[in-house]
């Protein structure tokens, strides 16, 4: 398979690898919705992004493991001979999915348990801390790309040892080994810099350490649930070529942004599946729709999953509050309201007041309204859809979510 270009893929990842050529990809990491039968807060909190990670599996774990070894079955066809897959997952289904990847890949391909170590999460007084996560990793053959990865290890003392390569730095004497199969890797934080608010969110470091170990440059890099694309930037910086899959459109905007800030535009990428067309757009579910709107004006989803006065995200540049409604001809009243809220959000006496509204189309009544308001000292900027479609809408500056919650 030759990919001339980079591939970011809207859709259900068993219809989207079953289009792909066998044998094909490099490495293959995966990190599914696991079988929490939880739902994940997420920082934008809206209804649409809950139910696309809503890990619930009504029938039990039969029907978990029985949708996941479709999906697996899939991987194993397009990844090459002396391809690498790794399958990220929790103690929730762990060792089911292990039996099932042994039947898929043979139990002599199994390559490694990895452990990743963390410290954040929850801890109870009625069991251990529960602070990891497993990693399981298959190969198709025993010829495989392997790289020896290195790491530190610290001597209890300094003296006793009649090797001369050891290197010394804050925490004391070590030397270089062969990595373990257990990593103590610190977990995305609400404070981390690479933080992009997404609740299944994985360290760059994490990847990091699997790509370079199973994978070359140039070679092709997969990830079927690729949410906010931490595989595939790490990937583009480690000079890989990359294919991500996820089946929400709103991931899939949230990987558009996290790429351009690595330099990386849309025209530099093939981007399948997602709206092209403002009929497409009407079809989306309401909440997915606005965080598509706010993530294609590279803004910021409100966090409030309520009681946000109106307003569903705010401008990157400026912070000024944006609504967006999915609707045809939106009217004075709707304009009216957004004054109001407007009003409430700028508690500060402001010489001018600034907001957006995004619709398909509006009325007479709404350019008047604006324009009255215009007068009062309230600038609101009418967008239309197909002006977002058209690239007709300046965009000034790209940070993550984070940075921008900094700035404020």
């Amino acid at each position: 398979m030759m990919l001339e270009r980079n591939r970011l893929i809207c859709g259900d990842n068993l219809t989207e690898l079953a289009t792909m050529e066998a044998e094909s990809i490099d490495l293959i990491y995966v990190d599914p919705p696991f079988f929490s039968n939880r739902n994940y807060e997420i920082i934008w909190g809206d209804e649409a992004e809950i139910r696309s990670f809503e890990d619930r599996w009504e029938g039990g774990i039969n029907v978990y493991v029985d949708w996941m070894k479709q999906r697996v079955m899939e991987l194993y066809r397009v990844l090459k001979p002396t391809g690498s897959f790794y399958l990220h997952c929790d103690w929730h289904a762990g060792h089911y999915l292990k039996v099932m990847c042994d039947e898929v890949f043979g139990q002599r391909n199994f390559q490694n348990e990895i452990i990743w170590s963390y410290r954040t999460g929850g801890a109870s007084k009625k069991r251990f801390g529960r602070k990891h996560d497993t990693i399981f990793f298959y190969t198709k053959s025993d010829s495989y790309t392997f790289n020896t990865q290195l790491e530190k290890s610290y001597m209890m003392h300094k003296y006793g040892f009649k090797k001369s390569n050891f290197k010394e730095d804050e925490q004391g004497q070590y030397s270089m080994v062969i990595s373990k199969d257990w990593w103590e890797i610190p977990a995305v934080g609400s404070a981390t810099k690479e933080r992009w608010g997404y609740p299944t969110q994985k360290p760059e470091r994490l990847l990091e350490k699997i790509i370079m170990a199973s994978s070359n440059k140039s070679d092709i890099v997969l990830d079927a649930f690729c949410g906010c694309g931490t595989t595939l930037a790490v990937a583009h910086r480690l000079s890989r070529k990359w294919i991500g899959i996820d089946i929400s459109p709103s991931a899939i905007a949230l990987i558009k942004n996290r790429l351009a800030n690595l330099g990386i535009g849309e025209s530099d990428i093939d981007i399948i599946g997602m709206p092209k067309s403002v009929e497409d757009l009407k079809r989306f579910k309401h909440y997915e729709f606005q965080y598509w709107v706010v993530n294609e004006l590279h803004g910021t989803p409100s966090s409030k999953k309520t009681g946000d006065m109106g307003i569903d995200g705010f401008s990157l540049f400026n912070h000024y509050p944006i609504q967006v409604k999915q609707q045809e001809r939106v009217g004075r009243n709707v304009i009216d309201n957004f004054e109001t809220a407007l009003r409430r959000y700028y508690k500060v006496p402001r010489k001018v007041i600034h907001g957006y509204v995004v619709a398909f189309s509006y009325t007479k009544g709404a350019y008047e309204e604006v324009a009255r308001a215009k007068g009062e000292g309230m600038k609101i900027e009418l967008i239309t859809v197909g002006d977002i479609l058209d690239k007709k809408v300046k965009i000034r500056q790209i940070v993550s979510p984070n940075e921008q919650n900094n700035l404020l």
